[in-house]
């Protein structure tokens, strides 16, 4: 069994804050999904990628980590367990409940526990007593368009049960899932009695879905705004007038300042991600210059150049 280095994995340094891990984490998990990925080993990747995230979004299970590799472990080490810890955690700590992901590999399972470690061991040696089920993390990705207009999707997910005799059992389910309007990057859907089932007739624990919003090829998302970049012609930054400007609710029409230069935002009120405070829709304008491909064309352009005054490098 060898050392991970879960930092490394996620390619952060091992003193990122949470959001910083939680960014690389969601890029990498983009970049290697099996759906979307082409990378030949995309799938592994993905796995990797989802272990390291969990060992190190809890700050618990964080702190703990870190205090191992502070002993001066590196990636792929030779490693065994120091004495003092056990499938309970370091130095007597509390075993940590890992989240229903599937795939983890042993050095995972042998520090924090694993599916088959103190979860299903607590539930075990509950006896006779009524237990509600652990709850599950897991993320959800979703298109632009849904997040604006809401709407279902079907997620598959491997659900783990622990039988009388103490066996952990691993169960495939699907379930549709309603995507509330205006949903955020980032924010979760609760799903009630969805995690796992409870013991001795306990309740269910819950399914928190963490949503993650797909790249989009005309907007950027950031928080409840979303910004698009809008090619328009030199005339119409010259002179201004109205352009015709998409949104995730439709097209809309944009009042273009007279002299307008690449790199200027206009704000489109409301026109972002719905909400009790809806976001705004930015345009940054760029302006697109066409080639003189005709005699003609340049002529035109030759003609324009002697009837300004306007130097762009003036001041340099």
């Amino acid at each position: 069994m060898q050392f991970k280095d879960y930092y490394k994995t996620l390619g952060v340094e091992s003193d990122a804050s949470q959001d910083e891990i939680r960014r690389a984490y969601r890029k990498l998990a983009r970049k290697y999904h099996p759906d979307v990925s082409k990378e030949t080993n995309a799938e592994e990747r993905f796995k990797e990628v989802g272990e390291a995230y969990e060992a190190l979004k809890d700050p618990e299970k964080r702190k703990a980590y870190d205090e191992l590799k502070s002993s001066g472990w590196s990636q792929g080490d030779a490693f065994r367990a120091p004495p003092g810890w056990n499938r309970d955690g370091f130095s007597g700590a509390r075993g940590f409940e890992t989240e229903d992901m599937g795939g983890f590999s042993d050095f995972f399972s042998t520090l924090f526990g694993g599916l088959g470690g103190s979860a299903a061991q607590a539930r075990r040696q509950s006896g006779g007593v009524r237990a509600q089920g652990r709850d599950i993390n897991a993320r959800i990705e979703i298109d632009l368009e849904t997040a604006f207009k809401g709407g279902t999707q079907r997620i598959s997910l491997e659900r783990t049960e622990v039988g009388a005799d103490g066996r952990v059992v691993r169960r495939p389910q699907q379930i549709e899932v309603r995507i509330p309007a205006g949903i955020g990057d980032g924010q979760q859907i609760r799903l009630a009695g969805q995690g796992e089932p409870g013991f001795n007739g306990g309740p269910a624990g819950h399914l928190y879905l963490e949503v993650a919003i797909r790249p989009h090829r005309l907007y950027e998302v950031h928080g409840r705004d979303l910004h698009l970049t809008l090619p328009i012609a030199p005339w119409e930054a010259a002179l201004g007038g109205k352009v015709a400007v998409p949104t995730p609710g439709g097209r809309v029409e944009l009042n273009l300042p007279p002299g307008s230069s690449s790199g200027k935002r206009l704000r489109l009120k409301g026109r972002g991600l719905p909400g009790k405070k809806p976001g705004d829709q930015y345009v940054i304008l760029k302006v697109v210059v066409p080639a003189a491909e005709s005699d003609r064309q340049r002529e035109l352009y030759e003609q324009l150049g002697h009837a300004q005054s306007f130097d762009p490098r003036a001041g340099m």
